[in-house]
């Protein structure tokens, strides 16, 4: 599975969260080219913060492997860049690479890698996933140009309509 077809399957999982009424992020986890993760944010419908699409994606993934040795790595695709937590949770559970197609200006930690220097390298812990970036944006953009179309919330829509960028 390429990784513009992963984010792919993110936009998908992104749409659905569209319909919800939540913002349109979305993700999914993979094992090779089977799906084992797949959410979206779920902050409205669950009237929580730690529900963000890649961690939701990851928990699925996590409870589906347990401490199952993997055949295959395990990749991200996810339509916005993942915050610090995320990008945490992907470094513990063994993501080898995360794709998205947003930045998250505000919040995004794509650039951790170019600065963290862990203590140790003894091949205990799993090494930071690579993060690749502007996959299938013009698509993610139009996903939060309608979600400001119809979110109720001002403050929502000058952060969605930020992230669309220019019509």
């Amino acid at each position: 599975m390429t990784p513009e077809e992963l984010v792919g399957l993110a936009l998908d999982a992104a749409e659905d969260g569209l319909r919800a009424g939540e913002m349109p992020i979305g993700a999914v986890v993979v094992m090779g080219d089977e799906v084992i993760g797949r959410g979206y944010t779920s902050e409205r419908s669950r009237g929580r913060r730690l529900v963000h699409a890649d961690l939701l994606a990851m928990i699925e993934a996590d409870e589906r492997l347990g401490w199952t040795r993997r055949e295959q790595p395990l990749r991200l695709g996810v339509t916005m860049e993942p915050c610090l937590m995320c990008l945490g949770t992907a470094l513990t559970l063994g993501v080898s690479d995360v794709f998205y197609g947003l930045a998250a200006p505000d919040d995004g930690a794509a650039g951790i890698p170019a600065v963290w220097r862990p203590g140790t390298q003894d091949g205990i812990f799993f090494p930071l996933p690579s993060l690749t970036g502007g996959l299938r944006l013009p698509e993610c953009r139009d996903q939060f140009r309608r979600y400001a179309a119809q979110t109720t919330k001002p403050h929502l829509r000058r952060y969605a309509e930020a992230l669309a960028g220019p019509a």
